[in-house]
């Protein structure tokens, strides 16, 4: 997802707050039932398993209505004759099949719970038709607010769009809208809409069939790999097709832009960054995760959003994230921030998917740090590291980045730029370009399809990259504070330790001696460096996340300590 700029776009010095980590952030008991059957894995959700999903739709966008249903395929783990499905106000379930009957159900508030006359038998695969229709909840500002967009092009026509991370699938369609569970087989689309428009959706386009009696045309779509229910999505106006097939790292890949009529000449131009997109993104990451799916962009009433196989786009064709370089460096102009970001999370967000979406940091963490990696692969090292560091000065400290558990809560919006800088460090410790290669794309092979929690993404890195990184993760995920390093200067020695760190911190970081970079592992306690003479200047590498403070210094002017060290490292 995009990160929100609200009030953030200006420089913030990292200090500590007054108030402690566990005071910034809300308490389980501040959150309603409703929070809790939303976010948790309730007894109703555990007990059977997605399989597949078949949403069919009719959309009536004059009177902003739906009428469909959803058939859901599952497999029952354990017996229970009690299933929790979520549907948001103002829509709601009118119906309930199951082998030719009505099933009984009731709703309390965005849930429904719907009772089976006798308890499935476990192991046995199982579908239930859900009826449903209403007026869906109109989006105030996508994506950040979920639902429906509901809008017109410069030429009169109708230009509807879906977005729904955080708030829910269930915002528009019913379903078991949790993070940790994807149908294991896909999901089909059956769409219908007023015969001028065309409907898009996540996957490919099976079939159109036109309707000459209501004046209607359906479309049929499919996707065939498991999909995070917020990745779905609904776009409906005056498109056109664009398709080009690319060579990539598993083969060929079908690659589709749908654009309004007015925009193909623009489009056909400006959209040659995704093929360069999926090329540095492919290196970094390993292959495209959803081959068969094939991959799309889709221009949309809003910003962008990172739908899986179906990425949406309204960037309006520039650089930049809407025109504005997020690092303040100039390097952010090189490349289409929504194109870039968005089809980061190709890889983690929908790959890769956060099993609760208190851990989103894994989505925006990496897919932030995507950005990076693209300009370091297109353009230089320098500019990449460039534009990470720029990107500090974005950094709120508000909180911490890990939200709350089990009540749908994520946390703070440094998973944007605090985890990316984070990831930075860590590259930057690790020293080994071919060895965190191997782990992004590690990442994405072992962890193929699936949902995650932070500890597994945390031992993983710290397994692959041959260090123990967790005070590292626990400091920058968990607290608001920014380590402070330490530095005392007395004559040809060095002394250095951390300060506001979690327990056992420590962080292998490159000292530059003379210019020459040199290793040191500052930890609490302190420790010395000496140096080849008293004359000899040293530098901390501007890459490593953290402030820099001169402590006693004797003998020994302080510009000695490069001052310039002190404010890239902190990003003031």
């Amino acid at each position: 997802m995009l990160p929100r700029l609200l009030l953030t776009c200006f420089a913030l010095s990292f200090v500590n707050f007054a108030f402690a980590d566990d005071e910034a952030r809300p308490k389980a008991d501040e959150f309603t039932r409703q929070d809790h059957l939303r976010g948790a894995i309730t007894p109703e959700r555990e007990w059977w398993d997605v399989q597949h999903y078949h949403l069919t739709l009719q959309v009536f966008p004059d009177e902003r209505q739906f009428v469909g249903s959803n058939i859901v395929t599952f497999k029952v783990l354990k017996p229970h004759d009690r299933m929790q499905i979520d549907l948001q106000k103002p829509l709601k379930i009118t119906r309930v099949s199951y082998q030719d009957a009505s099933l009984e159900f009731e709703r309390e508030g965005n849930v429904y719970w719907i009772t089976f006359p006798s308890a499935p038998e476990a192991g046995t695969e199982q579908s239930i038709e859900i009826f449903y229709e209403g007026e869906p909840t109109e989006s105030i500002r996508p994506p950040w607010t979920g639902g429906l967009t509901w809008a017109k092009d410069p030429n009169g026509n109708h230009f509807i769009a879906t977005s729904c991370q955080g708030i829910g699938a269930s915002i528009w369609w019913p379903n078991k809208d949790h993070c940790y569970e994807e149908p294991d087989r896909g999901m089909d689309m059956t769409i219908t809409i007023p015969e001028s428009l065309t409907a898009v959706c996540n996957g490919r386009l099976i079939s159109t069939k036109d309707n000459a009696e209501s004046h209607t045309r359906t479309f049929h779509w499919r996707v065939v790999n498991p999909i995070n229910n917020y990745a779905v999505n609904l776009n409906i106006g005056d498109y056109v097709r664009l398709q080009e097939t690319i060579k990539a790292e598993s083969g060929p890949l079908d690659m589709d832009y749908w654009v309004l009529s007015h925009q193909k000449d623009t489009a056909e131009k400006h959209f040659r960054e995704a093929p360069r997109t999926i090329n540095a993104l492919e290196y970094w990451f390993g292959p495209y995760p959803f081959y068969e799916d094939s991959y799309k962009l889709v221009v949309v009433p809003y910003l962008g959003m990172e739908h899986q196989s179906s990425v949406t786009y309204g960037n309006k064709f520039q650089n930049g994230y809407n025109g504005r370089d997020l690092s303040g460096t100039g390097v952010g102009m090189k490349f289409d921030f929504i194109i870039v970001h968005e089809s980061g999370h190709e890889w983690f967000g929908n790959n890769i998917t956060a099993k609760d979406i208190a851990d989103m940091w894994v989505q925006e963490g990496f897919t932030n740090y995507s950005e990076n990696l693209f300009v370091n692969y297109h353009f230089s090292r320098s500019e990449a590291e460039d534009y990470v560091i720029g990107c500090r000065s974005l950094v709120r400290n508000d909180k911490p980045i890990i939200g709350i558990y089990n009540v749908n809560k994520s946390g703070s919006g440094d998973m944007y730029y605090k985890a990316g800088n984070m990831l930075h460090t860590i590259r930057n410790a690790i020293d080994n370009d071919s060895k965190w290669r191997s782990i992004l794309r590690g990442l994405n092979a072992d962890f193929r399809h699936q949902t995650v929690t932070t500890k597994q993404i945390e031992d993983y890195v710290s397994e692959h990259a041959g260090m123990d990184l967790s005070t590292v993760f626990e400091q920058y995920l968990r607290t608001t504070k920014i380590p402070t390093l330490i530095l005392s200067r007395n004559a040809a020695e060095v002394s250095y330790r951390f300060e506001d760190v979690v327990d056992n911190f420590h962080l292998r970081t490159k000292a530059l001696v003379d210019g020459k970079p040199m290793w040191i592992e500052p930890t609490t306690e302190p420790q010395s460096l000496t140096l080849p003479s008293p004359d000899s200047t040293v530098t901390i590498d501007r890459n490593f996340f953290f402030n820099i403070k001169q402590g006693n210094v004797t003998d020994t002017p302080a510009s000695q300590i490069d001052e310039a060290s002190d404010a890239e490292s902190s990003g003031k």
